[in-house]
C-alpha cells in the first residue's frame, strides 16, 4: 500500500506542481525532468533506465531493498508518466509550486521509505547511505540533489533553478519527518 500511495504522491507532486514550472527535484527524477524538458523524454520511463544500475548496486548489498525499492520504482515511474495531463490543469506561482510540490513529493517518499521500500534511484542510495554512516537521510538527499541542481544551472533559468531548490529542500526535510532514519 506504501508503494501505490506513495507513488501516486510522487506523481502528483511532479506533474502537478514541478514539470508546469520547468522545476526540477534532485536526484534520479531530477535527471529524468531534465532530459524530459530538453529532450521530450518520458520522465518515467527514463527514470526506471537511470535507476537500474542503483537497484542492481543495491541487490548486492541489501537484497530486501532491492526487491521493493524495484517494486518502488516500476509504480512510481508508472503513475509519473500516467498522471502526465495534470501538466496542464494546476497553475501556481514558481513559489507555491515549489512547496505544495515538495510536500507532495517529500510525503510520498518518506511513506515509502519508512515501509522499507523506495523509487530506487537515489532514495534508495541515500536510505543505505544513511543506515551505513548513522547521517540524517535529510541531509544525505539534499546533497545529492543539490549537485543534481548545480548541474542544471547551465541547462535552466537561475529563476528554475532557485526554485528548485525550494522543492529539494521541502522534499528532504518533509521525507526526514514522515519517513525517518
Amino acid at each position: 500500500m506504501a508503494i501505490i500511495i506513495g507513488s501516486l504522491l510522487l506523481g502528483i507532486g511532479v506533474n502537478g506542481f514541478l514539470v508546469p514550472n520547468h522545476l526540477i527535484d534532485g536526484g534520479i527524477l531530477g535527471i529524468a525532468l531534465i532530459l524530459h524538458y530538453f529532450f521530450d523524454f518520458q520522465t518515467g520511463i527514463t527514470m526506471v533506465a537511470l535507476s537500474l544500475p542503483i537497484c542492481i548496486y543495491a541487490s548486492m548489498n541489501k537484497r530486501g531493498y532491492f526487491f521493493s525499492s524495484l517494486q518502488g520504482l516500476l509504480v512510481s515511474s508508472l503513475f509519473v508518466d500516467l498522471l502526465a495531463p495534470l501538466r496542464s490543469q494546476i497553475y501556481l506561482s514558481n513559489l507555491l509550486s515549489a512547496l505544495i510540490g515538495g510536500v507532495i513529493i517529500g510525503t510520498g517518499v518518506g511513506l515509502m521509505l519508512r515501509y522499507q521500500t523506495s523509487t530506487g534511484g537515489t532514495d534508495l542510495l541515500a536510505k543505505i547511505i544513511s543506515k551505513t554512516f548513522t547521517v540524517d537521510i535529510a541531509i544525505i538527499i539534499i546533497a545529492i540533489d543539490g549537485l543534481i541542481v548545480l548541474a542544471s544551472l547551465t541547462l535552466l533559468p537561475l529563476n528554475s533553478v532557485l526554485y528548485s531548490c525550494v522543492a529539494i529542500t521541502t522534499v528532504g526535510l518533509t521525507t526526514s519527518m514522515i519517513g525517518g532514519k
